[in-house]
């Protein structure tokens, strides 16, 4: 893609508006505290104090709507203190440019390293950054630095303290990740009507993993319906696919298909009232036609062999979900135990070690972590250096719009422009025609900041019109010439944004390059899911449950990186590197087929009692070889060779009697054996090199089976 096609693109991209969930009583309330510190600070001191000691409520409350499964009190606190040290620091150091340089530059490079850590610490660490950056224009004394740091941190305690007074909707982040998951799975059970091979997106199934991550604290108090329908529904998701599936589930035509679609169609309108149930917290109400087919089982006499078993656990999963919706039955057997969150004490050395992972020259967030501490110095020179004022604006807009990857850097640097422009003039329009006083400007900038919260999920375009606004009304509050100050505002968000966008194009970390690393990793971890699904058909009565489970979520991980990487490259103004367009696409669609023969064979995972089957688990020791030998032909660029499965496969085939076993597991075990290197073969002939890359029937099961 070229670089006009690319910035043409990321900067629709990043001016798009979408459909949030905004959460108003939530948003009125993180206003609410915004309003009571601005308050407070009129009355007791002056509008300039008010202006700045607002910050610590304003950046409190935007880190308690960010994308985390931990209490809002405690984001809020956690980011009090952040945003207050940072503060303290930014103001010793405030007087003295050499110093404060330093500081800036180191401290801007630790924000970057937070990255390592997930987006929320990212956010909160840029957050730091920026009241480090705006607290510079105060008084600099050492009682000055503690009394303002005091202030920043007093907001994010009010903002604890009223989500503790006031709580709205508990628990109702973990409800609608439940409720996703479920919802997810419904829609996935409908498109099986229509094709047997359709898509599933894991991401609602990994979220509600990561809302089921609780401490010890909060597992005491957690309502018994968001504990063990999350396991029930990873057991409903390959049951689903391996009835509809032609291959190892009902036949592709005639009645056996017509009962499985109709199954199907039952199971989406359970799925559908489960999770209405769980998100609003009432009682499941299960349409009546589903209900004759969870309490009469025996509707569907033309389902016979794998189908009918697959139906007939179906029903029962769905019968069980229900009951756990509505708080009878028991807890799912393999969801029992707590996923219990580490605690404080836990979580440095885990830091340390994502940290230490990233520090690499070639690595995304080290690389993001260089960039902003030369961006924040640069832009931070430049600013005082042009005769503008508050040049602290500058350095400010970079470090809120850069992130780790092109796409996200350019689409917010765009999205921060236009939204300033939109807003400041907004802003603007009102002070000059309204002319509001000191408390009505606190008022105004109050609902900005309601309205902010309220649309956080709309875009970040959005979110900027607020700012824009939010910054005139208290620059009004504080009676600062506005004129002078806006225009000064956009010519500085614009040479920010610049910096930001320049340094990316100098110093990038391009996707595009990583590919074949993702590649390698997915390759492996769906290598390693097939692999634990066969060694539990060898051991039945010592197969690990735990050790599917924690494979498949490997798979998971590694496919969701792959999607991201792949995501990303295609908006970057770089070639494939090695890797052809052609060849991702191909690739993609048998790594996906890869995983979905691990799902059909899941769905029939034999009981204890079951008989061994040896060669499996030497089909899955080969497995395990091959696929750590192809990940690295991956990386070298070489196309990846399967001997080893394929020959293990022709000695299974070679012990088996003339006419196989009619049980279900059998046929279910040897089908998948058969379909695993047909799709071997179909990713070898996706890397083969100067391959012409020919799309295979595979490619529709693409993300069904993580």
């Amino acid at each position: 893609m070229t670089w006009l096609r690319s910035l043409r693109q990321t900067a629709r991209s990043g001016l798009r508006v979408q459909r949030g969930r905004p959460e108003p009583l939530a948003a009125l309330r993180a206003a609410g505290g915004v309003a009571v510190v601005v308050g407070l600070s009129l009355w007791l001191w002056s509008p300039a104090v008010a202006a700045s000691s607002a910050f610590g409520a304003f950046a409190a409350g935007v880190a308690t709507f960010q994308r985390s499964w931990r209490p809002r009190p405690a984001l809020a606190l956690w980011t009090g203190a952040a945003l207050a040290v940072s503060t303290f620091l930014g103001y010793l150091a405030a007087s003295h440019l050499v110093p404060f340089m330093i500081l800036l530059a180191v401290w801007a490079f630790g924000a970057g390293l937070a990255w390592a850590l997930g987006p929320t610490m990212g956010t909160v660490a840029a957050l730091t950054v920026a009241v480090m950056l705006v607290v510079v224009t105060l008084p600099t004394t050492v009682l000055g630095a503690l009394h303002h740091a005091a202030l920043i941190a007093v907001g994010a305690v009010v903002q604890a303290a009223l989500i503790w007074l006031f709580p709205v909707r508990r628990w109702g982040r973990q409800r609608d990740a439940l409720a996703d998951a479920f919802a997810a799975e419904a829609g996935f059970a409908r498109r099986l009507r229509q094709d047997p091979l359709a898509e599933f997106d894991p991401a609602p199934l990994m979220a509600a993993r990561g809302a089921a991550v609780v401490s010890p604290w909060q597992a005491r108090r957690r309502p018994g319906e968001l504990h063990g329908n999350r396991g029930l529904a990873e057991r409903i998701r390959p049951v689903l696919a391996s009835l509809a599936d032609p291959r190892v589930g009902a036949a592709a035509e005639g009645p056996e298909r017509d009962r499985a679609r109709e199954l199907l169609a039952v199971a989406a309108d359970v799925l559908d009232a489960v999770a209405r149930a769980i998100r609003h917290g009432t009682a499941v109400r299960v349409p009546a036609s589903a209900r004759e087919v969870l309490y009469a089982p025996g509707l569907y006499p033309e389902l016979t062999g794998t189908a009918r078993k697959s139906a007939t656990r179906l029903i029962a999963l769905l019968g069980a979900a229900v009951d756990r919706a509505n708080g009878s039955g028991p807890a799912d057997t393999d969801s029992t135990a707590h996923l219990l969150r580490p605690a404080v004490r836990e979580l440095l050395p885990l830091a340390l070690r994502s940290v230490r992972r990233q520090a690499e020259w070639d690595a995304p967030v080290f690389r993001h972590a260089l960039r902003l501490s030369v961006v924040c110095a640069a832009g931070y020179l430049l600013g005082t250096a042009l005769p503008l004022g508050h040049g602290y604006w500058a350095p400010l807009t970079s470090v809120m719009v850069m992130r780790p990857d092109f796409t996200q850097t350019f689409e917010r640097g765009v999205a921060r422009l236009a939204g300033t422009v939109v807003g400041v003039t907004l802003g603007s329009a009102v002070v000059s025609l309204g002319h509001p006083g000191t408390y009505a400007s606190a008022a105004l900038a109050v609902l900005s900041v309601w309205l902010l919260y309220l649309l956080l999920t709309t875009g970040y375009v959005v979110m900027q019109v607020c700012v824009g606004a939010y910054v005139v009304f208290l620059l009004s509050m504080a009676g600062t010439q506005l004129e002078q100050t806006v225009r000064d505002r956009l010519l500085l968000t614009l040479l920010g944004g610049a910096l930001a966008m320049a340094a990316y194009a100098v110093f990038p970390a391009w996707e595009t390059t990583l590919l074949r690393e993702r590649l390698a990793e997915w390759t492996e971890a769906a290598g390693g899911y097939l692999a634990a699904v066969f060694e539990a058909y060898a051991d039945p009565p010592h197969r690990r449950p735990r050790a599917v489970r924690q494979s498949l979520l490997e798979l998971r991980a590694a496919g969701a990186a792959w999607d991201q990487a792949v995501t990303r490259a295609d908006a970057e103004p770089v070639r494939h590197r090695g890797l052809s367009r052609t060849a991702v696409r191909d690739a993609d669609a048998a790594v996906s087929a890869l995983g979905r023969v691990g799902l059909l064979v899941e769905a029939h995972l034999p009981p204890r009692d079951a008989p061994p089957v040896p060669a499996a688990g030497e089909l899955a020791a080969a497995l395990r070889k091959a696929t750590r030998a192809a990940a690295r032909d991956i990386r070298e660029r070489r196309a990846p060779q399967w001997e080893q499965v394929r020959a293990a496969l022709e000695k299974w085939e070679a012990q088996l009697p003339a006419d196989p076993a009619d049980e279900a597991e059998p046929q279910v075990l040897r089908r998948g054996a058969d379909l695993l290197v047909e799709t071997l073969d179909e990713l070898a002939e996706a890397l083969r090199p100067r391959s012409l890359g020919r799309r295979h029937p595979a490619g529709g099961a693409r993300g069904t089976a993580r």
